[in-house]
């Protein structure tokens, strides 16, 4: 019963990612193209490791997984947040492949994104560890290592998108900051 309720899941989750993520996989010069099967790989993931009876509560593993995802909810709001806030989001950006949020009109460099050029990405890549720590497993690394790869293509396309779009401005941005996670990487 448990794989039926899976499989519906994944493939109403599926229809859904592909509604807002269409115009990108016409385009696998889109950082959204990438990021579609990143997300794909994740709905999978946290699908695989949706067995509560196999949860180890006081494990190492499952308390590094709810820091995680606990870190990665409060990186999502507030990354969304200052996107929304400073970005200055306008519809009138011609680039279909680019989500409502995505269409931002001046660089952020507050917050998370005074560290991190990625914190959404961040906070995705948390939330593909924190739940691949809930019940680790061959078939969870793998899933992982996938939604991995592509966050750090996504990125890496998307930089080269916002050099474009933003020039000088986002080349000394790059300079000043970090990728994924402050001071490292």
């Amino acid at each position: 019963m448990l794989t039926i309720f899976r499989l519906a899941v994944f493939i109403i989750a599926s229809v859904a990612i592909y509604h807002v993520s269409r115009a990108s996989l016409r385009s696998y010069r889109s950082h959204g193209f990438y990021r579609f099967f990143a997300w794909e790989a994740v709905l999978a993931l946290v699908l695989l490791n949706l067995n509560i009876r196999a949860y180890q509560p006081s494990s190492m593993h499952h308390i590094m997984a709810i820091v995680c995802l606990l870190f990665s909810g409060l990186l999502g709001v507030h990354g969304f947040q200052l996107l929304h806030r400073d970005g200055k989001p306008d519809n009138q950006r011609d680039d279909p492949t680019l989500l409502p949020i995505e269409k931002t009109t001046a660089l952020v460099t507050a917050g998370a994104y005074k560290y991190v050029r990625h914190p959404l990405y961040s906070s995705f890549l948390l939330l593909t560890w924190g739940s691949y720590l809930f019940i680790p497993s061959r078939q969870a690394g793998l899933l992982a290592i996938v939604a991995t790869l592509n966050v750090i293509v996504a990125a890496r396309v998307e930089e080269k998108e916002n050099l474009l779009y933003f020039g000088a401005a986002y080349s000394d941005y790059m300079k000043r900051t970090k990728m994924f996670i402050p001071f490292v990487m």
